[in-house]
């Protein structure tokens, strides 16, 4: 389960450019795009150069980082000045767009998860830096951080609200974009429906054609007039987008084709800021690690969301989403697609033999005094397969060792959830209103070697995601 430490940062004050959210969604997958394509070349070096960077003070107290996986936060703000003041003014930073981008480079997968602009979660204090004049911690959309705190703050909500430990930062704005894709000659796209927006000067017929930046940049940025005008319909759009993008970066017309290499590269470094830790060598190492890419292991999906309960214009996350970001925080293959084989290989007989998590129901309460205890342990046991009925802290049983109390009957459930553990014990008690009641006590000891320590969550099973690989459309 994800820890937390702390750890030196620089300071927060963004003095760069700035991308476009509905770029960066673009832009994330032109990112592992680029990492492919840089493997080939030898010469990316001077290219790399160009890339603007700036320094971000991380010394909150943060997850742990997760060896073997590196988690990038994409982030696209609405600020419209330079070129991009072309696209109608707006005051302050609002991304529009964030993801996070998990990469594992120990098998060359990538998960792309989509946090929507409409997403309230508990945001932290923040600092007064210069340009920035910082935030009193408070319940708010996850893209208002950067606002009032700049990159380092919206950097320190995501990392909050995920848990998930953030390595490195990448910025881009809406020319770049809009070169990026010129610079590949466009991306094919099925427009199912007629589309006229003025907002995101955007005016396409219906059908199967190939956009350029213009349009393009267009497209990601709709919102009111396609679909049903909100948020997460525009980011399926998105990803839709990266898909097609990565797909055209990957071709053989693109990778066989040094000048267009060149121009693309141009367009995205002169376009991109990083933070400054994100070195050429570790470009370098992404690279070799996505040189084989499948496009079947590179995914999208939006984190697990619901309506907010007193905002129907709001969005909250729901139970799934813990155990998404746990499960990339422990570098799980989230691909899904089994073969059915691996399932521990149990004969008919031996399944009779006891309970499936599925069957079983576990309200967890901590009584070990580790904020936070509750939740962790139900991202896990959820991915497992249990119907978790509630955290909390107990009211009734207050173990010195952590006990898993079952309802008569129910031995058998109670002992495959304790023989999960390092070290748990087992104990009858009346009246459950479920099967199990697992109370953490101080010597919680983590979950047992063999057992899983991540939830099994397949991004295009369990939670609606797509991958790279082109599918069949409208057109």
């Amino acid at each position: 389960m994800a820890g937390r430490r702390s750890t030196p940062r620089p300071s927060g004050a963004l003095g760069a450019v700035r991308m476009s959210a509905g770029q960066w969604v673009a832009c994330a997958a032109t990112a592992l795009a680029v990492l492919v394509s840089l493997g080939g070349y030898g010469w990316y070096q001077g290219i790399i150069g160009n890339i603007t960077t700036t320094q971000v003070d991380t010394t909150w107290d943060r997850p742990t980082s997760v060896e073997g996986v590196m988690n990038l936060l994409i982030i696209g703000s609405d600020v419209r000045s330079g070129e991009n003041a072309d696209y109608g003014e707006a005051e302050g930073e609002r991304p529009d767009t964030m993801l996070i981008a998990s990469i594992n480079v120990d098998n060359g997968a990538a998960t792309l998860v989509n946090l929507p602009r409409d997403l309230v979660v508990e945001l932290p204090a923040c600092e007064a830096v210069e340009g920035y004049e910082g935030m009193s911690p408070h319940s708010g959309m996850i893209n208002s951080a950067m606002t009032f705190g700049g990159i380092g703050c919206q950097w320190q909500a995501v990392e909050n609200a995920t848990d998930v430990h953030l390595d490195h930062f990448v910025m881009m704005d809406f020319t770049g974009f809009k070169d990026m894709v010129d610079a590949i000659g466009g991306v094919e796209m099925c427009i199912p429906e007629p589309v006229d927006d003025p907002k995101a000067h955007l005016v396409l017929d219906a059908g199967l054609q190939t956009l350029d930046g213009e349009d393009s940049l267009g497209f990601v940025r709709s919102r009111y007039a396609q679909g049903d005008g909100g948020d997460l319909s525009r980011i399926d759009r998105q990803q839709e987008f990266m898909g097609a993008m990565l797909r055209q970066v990957l071709s053989s017309e693109v990778m066989t084709s040094p000048v267009t290499i060149t121009n693309f590269l141009g367009a995205v470094t002169d376009s991109v800021t990083t933070d400054e830790d994100l070195t050429v060598d570790t470009m370098t190492d992404l690279a070799i690690s996505m040189r084989e890419v499948d496009l079947q292991r590179i995914q999208f999906v939006t984190v697990p969301n619901g309506q907010h309960p007193a905002d129907p214009n709001r969005l909250v996350m729901s139970d799934a989403a813990p155990a998404l970001f746990e499960a990339i925080n422990a570098g799980a293959d989230l691909s899904g697609g089994g073969d059915g084989e691996d399932g521990g290989g149990e004969t008919e007989g031996e399944a009779e033999q006891g309970p499936a998590p599925e069957d079983v129901s576990v309200e967890i309460l901590n009584n070990a005094g580790v904020d936070g205890l509750a939740l962790e342990v139900q991202a896990v046991l959820a991915g497992e397969g249990y119907t978790v009925t509630g955290t909390g802290n107990p009211v009734a049983r207050f173990p010195e060792t952590t006990t898993v109390y079952h309802a008569p009957g129910e031995e058998a459930a109670a002992e495959m959830l304790a023989g999960s553990m390092e070290s748990a014990v087992t104990e009858e008690a009346e009246g459950l209103a479920q099967t199990l009641e697992l109370v953490l006590a101080p010597d919680w000891a983590g979950f047992a070697d063999g057992a899983s320590s991540a939830p099994e969550v397949s991004v295009t099973d369990d939670l609606g995601g797509i991958t790279a690989e082109e599918t069949e459309s409208a057109c």
